[in-house]
């Protein structure tokens, strides 16, 4: 999805609403991270991805023109320089946060998978000689979901 605007200050002003907007989902969804309840932020999350690729589209249409914007009031250009800022400074705490929940989540199922082993290991029975029987389930079969 791309902006449609009749000039440079309209432009401006799009991506200062679709930068302001942004930039509260990611506040957002990163206050649920650090609340540890990630799924949560599910709720925006096409919200998000929509938005987040019409600024993509945007923001590399204007690095390509900067006539595209060039011509809007000195103002609404520092608003949007300052509203870039914000959304910046939340999306890198988003991605601490975001990459936070990730190790916590990895570390929960490498600790889930290493006592589903020792759990399979312990229940090992006896075989015809009276030894202990290898069980063909010793590898554990688990699958992870790179997403959190």
């Amino acid at each position: 999805m791309a902006l449609h605007a009749h000039n440079a200050a309209d432009r401006v002003e799009q991506l200062l609403i679709l930068t302001t907007r942004l930039t509260a989902l990611l506040e957002r969804e990163t206050a649920f991270f650090e609340a540890r309840t990630p799924q949560k932020a599910n709720a925006d999350a096409d919200e998000k991805n929509k938005l987040a690729n019409t600024y993509r589209l945007e923001i590399a249409n204007v690095a390509k023109n900067p006539d595209l914007v060039a011509g809007a009031p000195v103002a609404l250009r520092e608003d949007l320089r300052a509203a870039t800022a914000a959304f910046e400074k939340a999306l890198a705490a988003n991605n601490r946060a975001a990459n936070t929940v990730r190790h916590l989540t990895e570390g929960l199922v490498k600790a889930i998978a290493d006592e589903t082993v020792k759990a399979r290991n312990s229940m090992r029975g006896y075989g015809a000689n009276g030894a202990l029987s290898a069980s063909a389930a010793d590898a554990a079969a688990l699958t992870l979901n790179r997403q959190v």
